[in-house]
């Protein structure tokens, strides 16, 4: 058996209701200055009020960023850092989706330190200390409370990620009465997007373990057996509660066992075309899947996975299995109402050499897909997920 490395947050709690005992939790850590790291959206629908309400109880004081923004750009992330820095911040508290998770993770981290983003993108770089972080996910989606990486949106539209140890949390709270409230077209988008990290941690050509294959098993079981109900009932509880277990799980596995194409195709259409995360992993989702069965290695892992979306797909021959696989993750995506095309979020035929470039950009994630992908091979994934129909790079 090969070595590995696995590293995850140190503590987790997960538990409906869980919102309520982010007081306590903060208390732990002898801190009387907060700040919290939000969203509009969430603070408006009253995701933080029962944290907000229990901090003041609790006599602490808190201070409140919630210019938070999908893909966060980088001048979001130091004005917040310097909010923090300013009110004298002694804990970091985030309570959102992805994009205010990442935010928080850099802002706990660049309050302290002289470094600033341009110092600290790649792997390994942030290594010095960093405020009490505490990060409440409300989507079942990114797993960000589990990972430690952060993904910026540059001035130039360039997505760049922070990957450090120092930016796992001290806490994950999981609270899935947060995630009750989850439009149903976000609720797909999301829980698509810890499906792909299930997928592509389990495919991962470096660093693949096997505390990453169960974790990514087990995510994948959870995410596809309950996401279609969350969809359709956005109150069930139950369904909720697995899909924001899986997402956390999924979210261990590809911290450990990074992700490969469909982030790296999908990351140049958020930036530069503002559609949120998980949109545009399912976008080209399918595209890449059909792409790497032509690798031997990802046929074999797909087929392995098969059983999971469809048990009829058990004992098939490994090529009708893997493809049995793609079939029954497209099936998922129109059930659940995902998108199909580029074109319906404003992407044009002209667009796509742009495209093609800004995802080679991503040698971070193109290493580990299970095939290599070259400037052509992305260009006709987008040029079909564009509306159906394969061009050539010129």
């Amino acid at each position: 058996m090969k070595p590995f490395t696995f590293q995850t947050s140190p503590n987790i709690l997960f538990e409906p209701g869980a919102a309520g005992k982010i007081a306590e939790t903060v208390a732990s850590f002898g801190a009387s200055q907060v700040m919290l790291v939000t969203d509009r959206g969430v603070r408006g629908a009253g995701l933080t009020r029962t944290a907000e309400e229990a901090l003041a109880k609790a006599g602490l004081t808190l201070s409140v960023f919630e210019d938070v923004v999908a893909d966060p750009p980088s001048e979001v992330v130091e004005r917040a850092a310097a909010q923090a820095r300013e009110t004298g911040a002694e804990l970091v508290l985030s309570i959102g989706g992805g994009s205010a998770l990442d935010t928080a993770k850099l802002v706990a981290y660049l309050a302290v330190n002289d470094e600033g983003l341009d110092g600290i993108y790649g792997v390994g770089l942030a290594k010095g200390k960093r405020l009490p972080l505490v990060l409440v996910p409300t989507t079942a989606g990114t797993g960000s409370e589990v990972t430690p990486i952060a993904i910026v949106t540059t001035p130039t539209t360039e997505k760049k990620g922070v990957v450090a140890p120092r930016l796992l949390p001290d806490w994950a709270i999981l609270d899935p009465e947060l995630t009750l409230g989850l439009p149903a077209h976000v609720t797909a988008a999301t829980g698509i997007d810890a499906m792909v990290h299930a997928i592509e941690a389990y495919t991962s050509r470096h660093r693949k373990n096997p505390m990453s294959d169960q974790l990514a098993r087990q995510a994948l079981a959870l995410l596809s057996s309950h996401i279609r109900t969350a969809c359709r009932d956005g109150a069930n509880l139950e369904a909720r509660s697995a899909m924001l277990l899986g997402s956390m799980l999924a979210g261990m596995a590809f911290a450990n066992a990074p992700v490969a194409a469909v982030h790296a195709l999908a990351y140049p259409i958020g930036a530069i075309f503002h559609v949120p995360h998980g949109l545009s992993n399912a976008l080209v989702l399918m595209g890449v899947m059909r792409f790497n069965l032509e690798a031997a290695e990802a046929e074999a892992a797909y087929a392995e996975l098969a059983p999971i979306l469809d048990p009829s797909a058990a004992g098939l021959p490994r090529a009708e299995a893997a493809s049995r696989f793609v079939e029954s993750l497209a099936a998922i995506c129109r059930d659940c109402g995902v998108p199909a095309r580029l074109s319906e979020v404003g992407v044009k035929e002209a667009d796509l050499p742009r495209l093609a470039e800004d995802a080679m950009k991503q040698t971070r994630l193109l290493v580990n897909n299970p095939r290599e992908v070259t400037y052509a091979d992305a260009f006709s994934i987008y040029s079909e997920a564009l509306d159906g129909k394969l061009r050539r790079a010129e």
